[in-house]
């Protein structure tokens, strides 16, 4: 027992370790997400349950079958069910019924409401598509903040890496007598700044993970770590190939809240036309097969004759009223019993079966079938209303993601010249820097207009690639970062 606690044990750490070493891609955190996510979740079983709501309203054209059973015991003055006189008699009854109806026409009430109900399931999955492509997006755009987050933490890195060095040449130059004290001091200064940014940027790292976590709705607590392919690797189409009407054209045609829009508008058209039927008469058939048994059993004795007694009868003779008498019995020894027919023989003399045909015509239900369908009528105008309002919304958002992207792009340029132009004059400062021809102060200052040039070319260069993937997205492409 002890060797298999500790084997448990090794193969729990075992496992833990291996899942704290795997490095997640986008499209794992993805699909992790996808599988994980409450709200997916929800609206995967609303789905269902719309599917449920369609399968039935297709069986429900088929006719209707139900049987019925019953059993009873009745005493008192009672209908004999075998032959139907009232009878002051106990008995023992079993009834059964089967009984079955199909509508014949009803104005295709029943077939619009299938296909109403078939549109709807069309929607709800078109609902949850549209949630996983928010949550894709959500996924994606803090797996980039995380990549953009560890890139500024590696260039804060390298510039602490460069002041520790400066530091120990300019405090063996001081040693010398070379430079004077201060510039150690401001050396210094500089370290403690650049290894304050350092552990900012470490700690928007760790941040940036939790904030991932949280969209992919992953524990907290769970070893993370993600691929990091370079920036620069990550697939970016020209933009002249994401003109914004030729992305909308794309986007009505793909995007799941336009699919989903369409979907309710054409449900909600049946669904006024089901009302509609529910105005005119519907015609339907109906059969049955019933049959019972009835089980009594009563004693009988003989008859001992002890005279006569009035009937409560009178007649007329001729000569006057005279009261007519009756002969007078009373019951001597048990001669038997009287018992009912056999279960086999009433079920066939009592088998009856019917047939018919109904009409029903509404006349006045209180304008409940008028109002269905005035709400149903309303209904298609809100959907119509809501699918052009969407429409609107998604046409402002591409042509706004375009002009962002477009704006990123020139920012990205602009810094990677920024970047540029600052290596150079941080070159030239350190080589003027190593003669003394250059203060320690003003070497710092250009160290730091480089440091601030590649953040903020970092930041642009992965602000250009999300909008970028913005646009691709809405161009119905997912978002991907390998090629």
């Amino acid at each position: 027992m002890y060797i298999k606690i500790k084997l448990l044990i090794l193969l729990f750490f075992i496992s833990t370790f291996a899942f704290s070493q795997q490095k997640w891609n986008l499209e794992q955190c993805v699909q992790y997400a996808m599988d994980h996510n409450i709200s997916i979740k929800q609206s995967d079983i609303q789905a269902r349950l719309a599917g449920i709501t369609y399968q039935q309203s297709k069986l429900s054209k088929i006719p209707t079958a139900n049987f019925s059973n019953s059993e009873a015991y009745r005493f008192g003055k009672s209908q004999n069910p075998s032959t139907g006189i009232l009878e002051n008699q106990n008995y023992f009854t079993v009834g059964l019924n089967l009984q079955s109806s199909v509508e014949i026409f009803n104005w295709f009430s029943k077939k619009n409401t299938v296909l109403a109900n078939e549109w709807s399931v069309q929607a709800a999955n078109a609902a949850t598509d549209k949630l996983k492509d928010d949550i894709g997006l959500a996924v994606a755009n803090s797996y980039l903040q995380v990549l953009l987050a560890d890139e500024q933490r590696n260039i804060a890195d390298v510039q602490v890496k460069q002041s520790i060095a400066q530091l120990e040449i300019v405090k063996k130059q001081v040693a010398a007598g070379a430079l004077p004290e201060l510039n150690q001091v401001e050396l210094e200064s500089q370290l403690a700044n650049d290894s304050a940014n350092l552990i900012t940027a470490t700690g928007n790292v760790t941040q940036a993970k939790y904030v991932l976590k949280s969209n992919m709705n992953l524990d907290a607590a769970t070893p993370f770590e993600i691929e990091q392919p370079p920036v620069d690797n990550i697939p970016v189409e020209a933009i002249g190939d994401l003109q914004p009407e030729d992305i909308y054209a794309l986007a009505l045609a793909n995007m799941p809240q336009q699919k989903m829009n369409d979907f309710k508008l054409n449900s909600a058209q049946k669904n006024a036309l089901a009302a509609k039927a529910a105005l005119y008469p519907s015609i339907s058939a109906f059969g049955s097969l019933s049959t019972n048994y009835g089980y009594f059993r009563t004693p009988t004795y003989q008859q001992i004759f002890t005279g006569y007694g009035p009937s409560g009868l009178v007649v007329d003779n001729g000569s006057g009223y005279v009261d007519v008498q009756k002969p007078l019995y009373t019951n001597g020894g048990k001669n038997g019993y009287i018992t009912s027919n056999g279960l086999g023989t009433q079920f066939s003399n009592n088998f009856g079966q019917s047939v018919g045909i109904s009409i029903s015509v509404p006349i006045f239900n209180g304008w409940q079938s008028k109002a269905n369908l005035q709400r149903a009528k309303l209904n298609i105008q809100s959907l119509e209303y809501q699918k052009d309002l969407d429409n609107q919304t998604l046409k402002q958002d591409i042509y706004q993601a375009y002009n962002l992207a477009v704006v990123a792009r020139e920012k990205f340029t602009s810094s990677l010249q920024a970047v540029e132009s600052a290596q150079k004059s941080y070159d030239f400062s350190t080589k003027r820097y190593n003669v003394g021809m250059l203060s320690t102060l003003e070497q710092i200052t250009n160290q730091n207009n480089l440091f601030k040039a590649k953040l903020q070319y970092v930041l642009n260069h992965f602000d250009y690639v999300f909008k970028m993937k913005v646009l691709e997205y809405y161009k119905g492409q997912g978002i991907k970062l390998m090629p």
